[in-house]
């Protein structure tokens, strides 16, 4: 099951009481204080794990507490620290407050951490009272409280090349025959109910991954369909393929009503670059790309995911302009970088 949103309780550690204690020692009549103080209540981290694809394990477990510190203790031992408490979460994580919609952090990469709950200090023990005027303190401190929130986690899948479409425009079955994925394919409208992964692997360890997304119908940037719902994984995407079936009544109809989509929901994602794939060519017998206007496109293909031809074009395409980004992408950071 994907599950791509969820809300979660958690609970740093509460620190540990410092000690009320004195010394007894072998010919010293007097001893002074030696309460230590309390340990460091645990903190909340939540780590990037490229492993997970989904939120569905904080369906089961929507409570995370991290373990509290110990008390202090004489001889000026200090308590021992909680342990932290992780949340694995996949790449491409949105960490929200829940109660404030506050933006906490995003968990971008493998192991990327963030602590989303802070443990309480640990108390003073009395030893930490004395002074020359008060030589026998019997004064302690309570451990602070850890901090305690409700969560809002989002997942936004991290793909290269996103796939939009309408339903039935062929995107899983495209997906199936360029990568190893195998997401549900059927002759009727919306098989696609979640999104699906697949990494392409070209010649020479080149690879790159793309994102299948349940397919978009006229009014889905105001919540018609299943559109709305999964629009936001497309966002993190570097380039959108949109996929037209030939046997499409209308193929700029169709491109225009998923652009117009698209940019309803965002501008910034409609800006991203972007290529026209006609898909179902077999079901004209016949190497054919339609006519079409199609403003900053990058290209045109015509493919038979069934057939397995015009693939190879289209993936050298994807390929290139991914180059392209990244070169950018490096250019820009040499430019930030430079005085």
């Amino acid at each position: 099951m994907f599950i791509d949103r969820v809300v979660v309780r958690v609970k740093a550690g509460t620190g540990g009481s410092g000690a009320t204690s004195f010394r007894r020692e072998k010919f010293v009549p007097m001893g002074g204080p030696d309460g230590g103080e309390g340990g460091r209540g645990g903190d909340v981290i939540v780590r990037g794990d490229r492993n997970l694809s989904t939120l569905l394990d904080y369906t089961y477990r929507d409570h995370w507490e991290a373990e509290r510190g110990q008390h202090g203790e004489g001889s000026n031992r200090t308590g021992r620290s909680g342990d932290d408490v992780v949340m694995p979460v996949p790449p491409g994580t949105i960490i929200r407050d829940h109660d404030t919609k506050a933006f906490i952090a995003e968990v971008l990469a493998d192991g990327e951490e963030y602590v989303v709950a802070k443990g309480g200090r640990g108390g003073r023990g009395n030893s930490s009272y004395a002074s020359s005027t008060h030589q026998s303190p019997r004064e302690w401190e309570p451990g602070r409280e850890g901090e305690e929130r409700t969560l809002e986690l989002e997942l936004k899948l991290i793909a290269d090349i996103g796939l939009v479409g309408s339903p039935n425009a062929g995107k899983s079955t495209l997906l199936s025959v360029i990568s190893k994925a195998t997401p549900r394919i059927a002759d009727y409208p919306f098989t696609t109910l979640s999104p699906n992964l697949g990494v392409v692997q070209l010649t020479d360890h080149r690879t790159f991954v793309v994102a299948d997304i349940p397919g978009i119908i006229e009014g889905a940037s105001e919540g018609k369909g299943l559109g709305l719902q999964f629009l936001r994984h497309i966002e993190r995407t570097r380039i959108l393929a949109f996929l037209v079936p030939i046997d499409a009544d209308d193929w700029q109809v169709e491109y225009d009503q998923l652009r117009r989509e698209v940019a309803s929901y965002s501008a910034e994602l409609a800006a991203k670059p972007h290529c026209v794939v006609f898909t179902k060519l077999d079901l004209l017998g016949e190497d054919y790309t339609p006519p079409i206007t199609a403003p900053g496109a990058f290209g045109a293909f015509s493919i038979s995911a069934a057939g397995r031809t015009g693939l190879d074009p289209l993936l050298a395409a994807w390929w290139k302009e991914l180059l392209r980004l990244r070169a950018e992408a490096e250019r820009r950071e040499q430019d930030a970088a430079l005085p």
